[in-house]
């Protein structure tokens, strides 16, 4: 089985064009296009682009909160903070994979699932650039992966041993409300390790909620993968505008929901913007719901917060549950009124034996990252 280093992301590969020569309609339905955001209208038109704000009815939603007070923890490729739509945003973790950060490309991936995530816009009432779920929210950046295309990725780096293991030990015990992992092969196999669901135990145990990627190869070979695969960790799939589920998601019995993952507009490194899909992006969002719960109801546990966010879902599917569309696509406006109806516990709570799963599945889950067809950086 070939192996991996640290982490195998989960999105789309992109293309670098001028700012100058992106149009609105390359914003809005090109897949895999990088802008560099040097004009104000770049800024514009990735805002007009993120069809998913309306989908998610973020607007309605964000009445009752924004994600104040969470710290999300991004376990990726590292954050650029630089990023005037994360300005103020980004906690700088550590770097665990062993690779020095100048030899090679840096943040790219991690910068556009944080800007998912706790994204805020720039410009006069942060009217431009891209906004996330949860834009009050903060990231903690966590380098557990390269970049795909990194020649580095086919060696193993000191340090990189159990890197994606590790990161979650480090967000949980930094403080990280919401874990967010858009990647997936952590252990350099597609087999799990017992040190990664090890830190996923201890990290639900100290009140973290676990988000990863269901994974991009759901038109051919359809693999378990984890860390989505692991039980406790909410396993997310994509759909596409029209909330159809994209041909690309993998289907799992433990797919616990789905969310936009095409034609997703977000921040990148150095200031531009990426479009791509992908259910890297479809779980980034799912971990913006995840913080918007965390912040209006601190008082649930990781097990009600996922519970809030399969119940509050849009076109669940017959029977409740499907391997391909999980308990339906998440929406953070249902979410929110599905936790006012759990009963908030006296203080966190440690769960004292195995964890419940999603659905009626064997408790796993998969990752994401698409580079047509290809699942992997």
């Amino acid at each position: 089985m070939r192996r991996l280093l640290a982490a195998t992301l989960t999105a789309c590969c992109v293309l670098t064009v001028p700012a100058a020569s992106v149009t609105a309609a390359d914003v809005t339905a090109s897949h895999g296009t990088r802008a560099a955001g040097g004009s104000a209208g770049i800024g514009a038109l990735a805002r007009a682009g993120q069809w998913q704000l309306d989908a998610l009815r973020l607007p309605e939603a964000w009445r009752r909160g924004k994600g104040r007070g969470v710290l999300v923890a991004v376990l990726d490729t590292g954050v650029d903070a630089r990023h005037p739509d994360l300005a103020g945003a980004v906690v700088e973790g550590p770097d665990l994979t062993g690779a020095a950060r100048g030899d090679g490309p840096w943040g790219h991936h991690g910068t556009a699932m944080a800007g998912l995530i706790a994204g805020r816009g720039h410009g006069p009432g942060h009217a431009a650039g891209v906004v996330g779920v949860a834009p009050e929210a903060r990231v903690l950046s966590v380098r557990v992966t390269l970049e795909n295309g990194d020649p580095r990725r086919e060696q193993q780096p000191q340090g990189g041993h159990d890197a994606l293991a590790r990161g979650i030990r480090y967000a949980a015990d930094h403080g990280a409300g919401v874990i967010s992992m858009s990647l997936g092969g952590g252990s350099g196999t597609r087999d799990g390790s017992a040190a990664e669901a090890e830190a996923v135990r201890y990290a639900l145990g100290r009140g973290a909620v676990l988000v990863a990627s269901s994974g991009n190869d759901g038109d051919g070979v359809n693999r378990k993968n984890f860390p989505a695969a692991y039980p406790g960790v909410i396993a997310v799939g994509a759909v596409d505008r029209r909330l159809r589920v994209a041909r690309f998601s993998n289907r799992q019995d433990y797919l616990s929901v789905v969310a936009p993952g095409t034609e997703i507009v977000t921040a990148d490194g150095a200031g531009s913007y990426v479009v791509s899909d992908g259910t890297s992006p479809a779980a980034a969002i799912v971990a913006g719901i995840a913080a918007l719960v965390r912040s209006t109801h601190p008082g649930l546990s990781p097990y009600e917060v996922r519970t809030a966010i399969e119940q509050g879902t849009r076109r669940r599917p017959p029977g409740g549950h499907t391997p391909a569309y999980g308990h339906g696509v998440a929406n953070a406006l249902l979410a929110l009124r599905a936790a006012d109806g759990l009963s908030p516990p006296d203080g966190p709570r440690t769960p004292s034996g195995p964890f419940p799963r999603f659905g009626p599945g064997r408790g796993v889950a998969v990752p994401a990252r698409r580079r047509r067809p290809r699942h992997s950086p």
